[in-house]
């Protein structure tokens, strides 16, 4: 019988077999830290409820007081962003004690221990440290002002947040749920004069929307670039 050298492997694969099992390590850990941290309920999930430094109630304000969402979000037709009030804004009903120790007339619960970092901040001229709610990713493109100048109602992605004591999460901010809407525009469209009535409801929704649609030639685009820049 002929006689067969066995065959071995290089050395230098010993390396590949050292370099792939630290791979499939950390190939683990980052599994590990998507699911954790990317199916959060602050990442997609609906129900994210995060406790704010001031217990501001929608509930109060929007619900009881009727005051329009864009009294304190006053960017919202204007520009991509919906802006979270100034501590002016605030201010303006909550003026607290002024250096000669003199309240407004009008002022309303200056004396509110709630309202203490209010104060604080219009003192030393530091923004109030609000926890986002609604956190998109950073490689997504949402402009407020394109949807609620078409007549998409902030009660379409945000809920009855005028019954909110405390704002959550009301839908997955997911890109199939954005697409439902793109692809199908209509049961979301309301006339603009009752975008930020979020207890509005049409009798015909669809035919309401298909008017509106209509109206202003709304087309919403499903291209990647809409939302990815």
């Amino acid at each position: 019988m002929e006689n067969r050298e066995r065959f071995q492997f290089p050395a230098w694969t010993n390396k590949v077999v050292t370099l792939l099992g630290g791979v499939a390590t950390i190939a683990g850990i980052y599994v590990v830290l998507i699911v954790n941290y990317g199916a959060s309920p602050k990442t997609i999930s609906a129900g994210y409820a995060p406790t704010q430094e001031i217990p501001f109630s929608h509930k109060l304000h929007a619900g009881e007081l009727k005051m329009d969402c864009r009294y304190c979000h006053n960017t919202v037709e204007k520009a991509a962003h919906a802006a979270i009030p100034p501590t002016a804004t605030c201010l303006n009903c909550h003026t607290g004690v002024d250096e000669k120790g003199n309240v407004a007339k009008a002022a309303v619960r200056t004396d509110s221990e709630h309202l203490k970092p209010l104060h604080e901040s219009a003192a030393t001229g530091l923004p109030v440290k609000w926890t986002r709610v609604h956190d998109l990713p950073d490689y997504v493109y949402f402009n407020h002002s394109a949807h609620v100048t078409s007549g998409v109602s902030c009660v379409s992605c945000h809920g009855r947040v005028d019954q909110m004591d405390v704002v959550r999460q009301v839908e997955p901010l997911s890109m199939s749920w954005c697409l439902d809407c793109h692809r199908n525009p209509t049961p979301h469209l309301r006339p603009l004069d009752k975008v930020t009535d979020l207890a509005w409801t049409p009798e015909n929704p669809l035919e309401t929307g298909a008017e509106i649609q209509k109206e202003h030639s709304i087309h919403p685009s499903t291209n990647c670039s809409t939302c990815h820049r």
